[in-house]
């Protein structure tokens, strides 16, 4: 049988070749399939021409998740997925954004502080037993350049999540009834930051649910305020501090008690002073009437003062005498 072929300019691209097979006119086997075959062959090259303007797909690079969250000495992965147009063997690195761009993977290995300690799987990473200092922003770039697009990226945040530490409390000894007094409790380690509860003789404090209670607490900032203690306020104070991260984590107690106001020693005190201040005030009242104060008072002395001898003075010839 003989055959005569279409064959399309772009049959020199081995991943768009057209062909077309058709009987030809000396072939009498199949007359019916002439009068289709000349039809299709006024389109056919309508057909062709639009197959070859069919734009091609450019690299792409995604990732699975944009915000990875992952605890303190976990492994962290960070997906990148791409998809090339001819480039079969396309460039992968991996940066870290910061106050500089620094490399994580590029040529093949891994660089600083991931080497040794992170792995790759086509383009998505693994770092092992991340901290925070591995926190940031990381940005995958795939470079294909057999592709008409030649470039491609995509960014993954990580964040790591710290559990709590054991928080440092301020807790006063001791205070007078009717002041105004603060605990403090505070954990900088924690993240996300964490959040307070303060705890009397073992037993919690409830926020207040008024606004004439007489204390405040603030969650955020883990402060305990009384605006004026009592002497029920008299305790053992803890505080704890949690994040949904890990366990959380308490202070040590403190016992701080409250005083009553020894009023018989202020009014001694009181009486004390004013009887200082008497008593000064007259004695130099009585100075000043006796002319201590004066400008010409020198103080009296009991030596009665004698002066020195006058040594006898020798004799001047002053005039001149003739006997």
């Amino acid at each position: 049988m003989n055959y005569w072929r279409v064959v399309n300019k772009c049959e020199k691209k081995a991943e768009a070749r057209i062909c077309l097979l058709a009987p030809s006119r000396e072939d009498k086997s199949q007359p019916e399939l002439w009068p289709i075959m000349e039809g299709t062959s006024l389109y056919l090259p309508i057909v062709i021409l639009l197959m070859q303007c069919t734009p091609s797909v450019p690299v792409t690079v995604s990732t699975n998740r944009h915000k990875v969250e992952v605890r303190e000495f976990s492994d962290a992965v960070l997906s990148c997925v791409f998809r090339t147009e001819r480039d079969q063997n396309p460039r992968i690195e991996w940066k870290k954004k910061g106050e500089d761009i620094s490399f994580v993977y590029f040529k093949g290995d891994f660089k600083g502080p991931f080497e040794g300690r992170a792995t790759i799987d086509g383009a998505t990473v693994t770092l092992q037993r991340v901290t925070q200092a591995d926190a940031g922003e990381y940005r995958c770039e795939i470079s294909a350049p057999l592709d008409n697009v030649k470039l491609g990226e995509t960014n993954v945040t990580l964040k790591v999540l710290v559990p709590p530490h054991t928080p440092s409390c301020e807790i006063p000894s001791s205070a007078v009834t009717g002041s105004a007094v603060q605990l403090r409790c505070k954990d900088q380690q924690s993240i996300p930051p964490a959040t307070y509860s303060w705890f009397k003789d073992n037993q919690p404090i409830s926020p207040p649910r008024n606004a004439n209670a007489t204390y405040l607490i603030n969650s955020h900032t883990g402060v305990l305020e009384f605006k004026t203690v009592a002497k029920e306020d008299t305790g053992r104070y803890s505080c704890l501090a949690s994040n949904g991260v890990g366990a959380p984590k308490m202070c040590e107690g403190r016992h701080m008690t409250i005083e009553d106001v020894n009023v018989m020693a202020v009014v001694v005190a009181v009486v004390v002073v004013c009887l200082v201040i008497v008593v000064c005030g007259c004695g130099g009242l009585l100075l000043h009437r006796n002319g201590f104060f004066s400008p010409g008072h020198r103080g009296r002395s009991n030596v009665n003062y004698i002066p020195p001898p006058q040594e006898p003075q020798d004799f001047k010839h002053t005039q001149s005498f003739m006997l």
